[in-house]
């Protein structure tokens, strides 16, 4: 059986998903939380989740803060961003605080249950929200070794890593072309490029990228 914590602020939507994911044979839920900050009263060592489905938007430290807090604190636990914001930026800032997946809070059951599989044994959950924002085909330039960890298989020059890196912070693109001490048109030549090059649609595309070949640092 694996255990899941599940940290949503409306009590209705939290006790509803509960009793969703408890109807699932093969996982339990043993935190319910209303807040970050409740949620980091309530995990132990005795009472470890292997999963957390956390809400993006929360009083009393709010999705990004508590994901970045369970990233350091106990990395081994996969986390699943749960949100109503179809958002670029959402999305990116969750998985640079250490979620591995992202749903919506509006997808049906079978979906959250394929989200916990995947998690579970890969150690990552590629959705069709993900993939329609991120990348237009993922398994062409990204293969899984047995461990389901994701492998290189396209060479970036030194001046492609430095624009990945920033990219995948909060700078605008003009900011990242200040900060590279080139022209905006240039920078606009380096994502085009990078577009091309990794078959990828969106800035998005370019983060998760670069997280999997731990080209960014969380």
């Amino acid at each position: 059986m694996t255990n899941i914590a599940l940290v949503d602020d409306h009590l209705l939507f939290r006790k509803g998903l509960a009793t969703i994911i408890n109807s699932f044979s093969d996982y339990q839920i043993i935190i319910e939380a209303s807040s970050g900050k409740e949620f980091t009263t309530l995990i132990s060592p005795s009472n470890m989740p292997a999963i957390v489905i956390l809400d993006v938007t929360m009083p009393d430290m709010n999705g990004y803060e508590t994901a970045n807090w369970i990233h350091h604190q106990y990395p081994e636990i996969k986390i699943l961003a749960l949100s109503m914001l179809d958002d670029e930026k959402a999305i990116i800032k969750m998985l640079k605080n250490g979620a591995k997946g992202y749903i919506l809070k509006d997808s049906d059951p079978r979906d959250l249950k394929e989200a916990l599989d995947q998690l579970m044994q890969k150690g990552v959950y590629l959705n069709e929200l993900m993939c329609t924002h991120l990348i237009d085909n993922i398994n062409n330039h990204l293969h899984e070794d047995a461990q389901g960890f994701y492998r290189k298989k396209i060479t970036l020059n030194d001046r492609e890593i430095d624009f990945l890196q920033r990219a995948c912070s909060d700078m605008s693109y003009k900011q990242i072309a200040d900060d590279m001490y080139l022209s905006p048109r240039t920078i606009d030549g380096y994502r085009d490029a990078l577009f091309q090059k990794l078959r990828v649609s969106s800035r998005i595309g370019l983060v998760l990228y670069a997280i999997k070949n731990d080209i960014a640092q969380i």
